[in-house]
């Protein structure tokens, strides 16, 4: 699969970029997908839910009332979970969400998901552009010159580029990551992925087998 290759202005360059067939034009695997993105979700919960059984909620070091001839129910403490302020039963614990996946599947769920993009045509391939400084106003210009102001877009560089990412991190249709970086989800959640020239060999190296 070729695609052309365009400037900054929203022309084309002239030059056109070879898709690895071995990564753009599988069979998707979904089930590989659902399995990603479930891990990605599930990996950024922070478990930290927790609340308070009986051992440890203060206070109750004591009977509140005397067994019998009360008329009220036999009570021990008043941090039982039957009381108002007393401690929980079977509530949430601190622990971990982290699922693992084998290094196959991950990479299997990233080419599946940039074989549905490249089916759909929404790959578009740009040449490569820096910005001095963060400059938000530049990026909108590019975006808008590519037909993707309006367009949920992913763009990839060929490495971590803090400026680009300080200049497209106030765009809200906008997410800027390193082609090799890129996960499942993040290929997904967007409409369009654009991909700087020379970040198209650093994503497609990073798939080989």
């Amino acid at each position: 699969m070729q695609l052309d290759v365009y400037k900054t202005d929203g022309t084309t360059s002239g030059e056109k970029v070879t898709l690895d067939p071995a990564i753009f034009e599988i069979v998707p695997n979904d089930h590989a997908i659902y399995m990603m993105v479930r891990s990605t979700m599930a990996n950024q919960r922070q478990g930290t839910h927790k609340v308070k059984p009986r051992n440890e909620v203060s206070g109750g070091g004591r009977k509140p009332f005397k067994q019998k001839k009360t008329g009220r129910a036999r009570a021990g403490t008043t941090r039982s979970p039957l009381w108002v302020g007393g401690g929980s039963i079977f509530g949430p614990k601190p622990h971990d969400y982290v699922v693992k996946l084998p290094a196959k599947v991950r990479k299997l769920a990233r080419k599946s998901a940039l074989a549905y993009k490249a089916k759909d045509g929404a790959i578009v391939v740009v040449e490569d552009f820096q910005v001095d400084a963060p400059k938000t106003r530049q990026v909108v210009q590019i975006l808008k010159a590519l037909s993707l102001g309006k367009k949920k877009t992913l763009l990839l560089t060929k490495a971590a580029d803090g400026m680009l990412y300080k200049s497209g991190r106030n765009i809200p249709t906008l997410a800027v990551n390193a082609a090799d970086k890129a996960s499942t989800y993040d290929i997904l959640n967007n409409q369009v992925l654009l991909i700087q020239k020379s970040a198209v060999d650093v994503l497609q190296q990073s798939l080989k087998n």
